[in-house]
């Protein structure tokens, strides 16, 4: 079935509400999370609630084998974030996934590639030709969702576990009807599922579900019923540790148990610039959120916000910021446990940085993005406030899609390929090393507008996210738009080989291209997918990307 996804003309308000509101890309998992707000629990508890639901009637975007993430300010007034990110496996050397990925036959070193890697017939690839696969076991890195889930509720929420997870149970195991643009990108995965227990996971009668085709996701609700009630070291120390290494090693890759047991969350301070008045917050190396610190610090030194809001100067001064920050940032953001990281968000630094930018497009900037594969893919962000004054930016992710490719033995968990970031090249900052960090895209966010004033918002999409956080701030804090308003206006993004996309509906496309831009028009569903929730005077506002499913929802 073809679907016309750029249809989003309706009419949508700021949705408002006192006690509780939940931003999200999937009606039934706003729901949830309203749900559990509605029977005591905070945004916090919320939050996880939101985010497993998203892992049942989402699951083309997110899920238990990936990783999460919250930036978050609470009622007494703290901002604060988690981090729940593993890393490579103990035996994932570069020299090992060279020896690994040369050594079987070129139809299955063709399938860790979207593009084959050149590997159409029956050759021998020499080792330190090869780069880091983009599927298959050796992309997999330790998933941290389930431990994420867990700590944030228990030192963050009111309720239990299990109590938040039951809304997510009950999709998955009494079923729910799919939704439109989840339906498309489900479809477009039917490939990616090559082996029995990916197609008995989520494909029925081996096709994936058109819209409002009711599905239940049995084993995936069976793993959530065993999370809920023996907690989530089953995921790291037990039956389900076991299944997720051993299919990693059944396909040739290096995760053991051990590996998993060794993971735990954490708790960082996050980091913040400001931006004409108002305070942003993002998470530090190895995330994104430093990119987009930096580029809104460029775009402030020239002072992009202050062109009309239809001027090619105003996308031309974003965009060019942009270019730099992503220059800088995939050159050096990466694990800081193994690397230092210089202080690329800085004011100083912006200065110097902002020199470089004229009236014509920077020519040829060096980008380099991790991996361009995942240029484009796609998670999921949900925001959360409640009436005690707690804000909550959460995103959980495999990276793209249903990730590698492999699902945990009977289990319904699809595993991440979070490790297609790292590189094979011992020089480059984000090569792979045992235990390591890839550099990663999730970058929720937290801003401040004024002392009573805050918001949790983002903008899911791969290398789309700290674009979206720019273009967000901007159109609120230089703009004055609403909300809704902010989400809704046409967006631009950098791409990895210098050219500046566009939405069809932006009128200034044509003055971008003379003034040098290489300008092209993408789909919508390329631009990334926002969601927001702000706090002001005790009233809390929120809204929802028309570019997906997504509904804002308070009471």
């Amino acid at each position: 079935m073809d679907y016309d996804l750029d249809r989003f003309t309706s009419r949508r308000s700021t949705v408002r509400a006192n006690r509780g509101l939940v931003a999200t890309s999937q009606p039934l998992a706003a729901e949830a999370g309203v749900e559990i707000l509605r029977n005591g629990g905070n945004a916090f508890d919320a939050a996880v609630a939101t985010a497993a639901a998203l892992n049942v009637v989402e699951p083309t975007s997110t899920g238990l084998g990936g990783d999460a993430f919250a930036l978050y300010r609470t009622a007494d007034g703290d901002v604060g974030a988690m981090r729940a990110c593993g890393g490579a496996p103990a035996e994932a050397t570069i020299d090992a996934v060279r020896d690994a990925v040369a050594g079987v036959d070129a139809d299955e070193r063709a399938s860790y590639y979207p593009d084959g890697g050149g590997y159409a017939v029956d050759d021998v690839a020499e080792p330190d030709e090869l780069e880091m696969p983009f599927l298959g076991p050796h992309a997999v890195t330790v998933p941290g969702t389930a431990r994420g889930w867990e700590v944030t509720v228990e030192q963050l929420g009111r309720l239990s576990l299990h109590d938040v997870l039951q809304p997510a149970i009950e999709y998955a195991t009494e079923g729910y009807p799919v939704s439109e643009v989840i339906s498309y990108y489900w479809q477009g995965a039917e490939s990616l599922f090559t082996d029995d227990n990916a197609r008995d996971a989520y494909l029925f009668d081996g096709d994936a579900p058109d819209p409002g085709q009711t599905v239940t996701l049995d084993r995936l609700g069976e793993s959530l019923e065993r999370i809920a009630t023996e907690g989530a070291d089953v995921v790291y120390e037990g039956e389900i540790a076991d299944a997720i290494a051993s299919e990693i090693q059944d396909a040739g890759g290096f995760m053991t148990v051990d590996d998993l047991a060794a993971f735990e969350p954490e708790f960082l301070d996050p980091i913040s610039t400001t931006y004409n008045g108002a305070e942003i917050f993002e998470l530090p190396p190895n995330n994104q959120g430093m990119i987009a610190l930096e580029a809104l610090n460029i775009a402030e030194e020239i002072g992009a916000g202050e062109h009309d809001y239809g001027s090619p100067a105003r996308v031309h001064a974003f965009a060019e910021a942009m270019k730099l920050a992503f220059v800088d940032g995939h050159h050096y953001v990466t694990d800081p446990d193994y690397e230092e990281i210089p202080p690329l968000d800085s004011k100083a630094y912006a200065r110097e940085r902002a020199q470089e930018i004229g009236e014509r497009p920077i020519a040829d900037p060096e980008i380099g993005v991790p991996n361009a594969n995942a240029e484009d893919a796609d998670t999921v962000l949900l925001t959360v406030g409640d009436a005690e004054g707690n804000l909550v930016s959460f995103i959980n992710s495999r990276f793209a899609g249903f990730g590698s490719g492999l699902v945990a033995g009977e289990t319904g968990i699809a595993l991440q390929n979070r490790g297609a970031s790292f590189s094979l090249d011992s020089s480059h900052p984000n090569s792979l090393e045992p235990g390591k960090r890839p550099f990663h895209t999730l970058v929720p966010a937290i801003a401040r507008f004024d002392e009573d004033d805050w918001a949790a918002f983002g903008v899911m999409g791969g290398y789309m996210q700290p674009q979206g956080h720019v273009q967000v701030i901007s159109n609120v804090v230089d703009y004055g738009m609403g909300l809704q308003e902010a989400l809704d206006a046409p967006r631009w993004r950098v791409r990895e080989d210098g050219s500046l996309a566009v939405e069809d509906r932006m009128s200034n496309a044509g003055a971008l291209s003379r003034r040098g831009h290489d300008v092209r028009v993408l789909h919508p569903a390329m631009f990334g997918g926002a969601q927001i929730v702000r706090r002001r005077d005790d009233s809390l506002a929120g809204a929802t990307e028309p570019r997906k499913d997504g509904q804002a929802q308070g009471f």
